[in-house]
């Protein structure tokens, strides 16, 4: 089980929300909304996908990492290596 497992209905409406959000920006161009609105909401949904992705995060490091490094040896290594180039793809993104 993943430790995101107790949230997973909380996650999939959040993520289920960003997709209505989606869909709003395609109706948004497709009837040439202003451009600054768009982009207004071009960043509300990039900081919900953040939101998320930063949840996911904080469970996979309390639960997954956490408990490698109780089990210790190359899983432990491997899977704080994981978490490290994960935080690093959401830094850059």
């Amino acid at each position: 089980m993943y430790g995101y497992s107790q949230n997973k209905d909380d996650y999939l409406k959040r993520l289920r929300r960003i997709e209505g959000q989606i869909r709003g920006l395609q109706r948004m161009v497709e009837e040439d909304k202003y451009c600054i609105d768009i982009l207004t909401q071009v960043s509300a949904v990039t900081r919900a996908l953040e939101s998320v992705a930063l949840g996911l995060l904080e469970e996979h490091l309390s639960h997954c990492v956490a408990q490698a490094i109780a089990e210790g040896g190359d899983t432990a290594t491997a899977k704080i290596r994981e978490a490290s180039d994960a935080v690093a793809r959401l830094v850059r993104s």
